[in-house]
């Protein structure tokens, strides 16, 4: 999505260590000098250089993050540039493959036929199956991120669960919602430094700046609040959507 924008390209060394973006000119001219090996990273066009950089210093990079139950909002940008926008479909299946696998294995426990036996429950003390699945697709974009740019911050927003007075389930403590982004935000800080905002903080940053609602402006509102600079330069949109892989087809219905 999005018109003709000022675009960078991801630059890595021959250690695969992200150095700053360049201009897609300049990589044309190093690809054709032999500087650099142009390659692909899931949809996102890179180079590597063959001869050691001119120099390794970095500007602060921050990465703003916006969940969402159906989308997911990522923006990656410095205080000067802006430079990759993405728009990612959320993890909504799992819950029910989850729920069909339970079915599917206890009417196989009312035939005749050969099974294990029953097990404890292991599930329980951890992080819900759906729930992990959620966070963990968007700690899986962060650390392909993390490969291509110098990233030093992340911005999160922070969501927060419903809860009631009086009755200790749903307390925070209990929620998925709360438990997955405890998870999400204390493994995120193996990549770097987690900070959270909240929803109004984001809705203010859109309305002084006049921005429409999207999920891509939110996290690049988030990402603004801790680098400032101008509006967005690169106002394109990469969409990317998780792949569903089937290793058993205990979820399945059978024929």
């Amino acid at each position: 999505k999005g018109g003709l924008q000022q675009v960078f390209v991801p630059v890595v060394d021959k250690n695969q260590v992200p150095l700053m973006p360049t201009k897609p000119s300049r990589a044309r001219r190093w690809i054709k000098e032999g500087k650099a090996t142009p390659f692909w990273k899931r949809g996102v066009f890179c180079v590597r250089l063959n001869v050691e950089p001119s120099s390794r210093k970095t500007e602060p990079v921050v990465v703003g993050i916006d969940p969402g139950s159906k989308k997911e909002g990522f923006s990656i940008k410095s205080e000067a540039h802006t430079y990759l926008n993405l728009e990612a479909d959320a993890v909504t299946w799992v819950k029910e493959h989850v729920r069909r696998r339970r079915q599917m294995r206890r009417a196989r426990r009312y035939r005749k036929t050969p099974c294990r036996a029953n097990r404890s429950n292991r599930s329980i003390g951890g992080i819900p199956p759906s729930t992990k699945a959620r966070w963990g697709w968007k700690l899986r974009i962060c650390r392909w991120l993390k490969k291509l740019y110098p990233i030093t911050h992340f911005v999160v927003e922070n969501i927060k669960a419903w809860t009631k007075r009086g009755k200790r389930k749903w307390n925070k403590n209990f929620s998925p919602l709360e438990v997955g982004k405890r998870w999400f935000c204390h493994e995120l800080s193996q990549l770097g430094q987690v900070i959270t905002k909240q929803g109004f903080e984001t809705k203010e940053i859109r309305r002084r700046l006049n921005l429409p609602k999207d999920h891509w402006i939110d996290a690049w509102c988030l990402a603004y609040l801790q680098t400032g600079g101008a509006l967005p330069d690169n106002q394109n949109v990469l969409g990317i959507t998780p792949l569903r892989f089937h290793r058993r087809q205990l979820h399945a219905l059978q024929p």
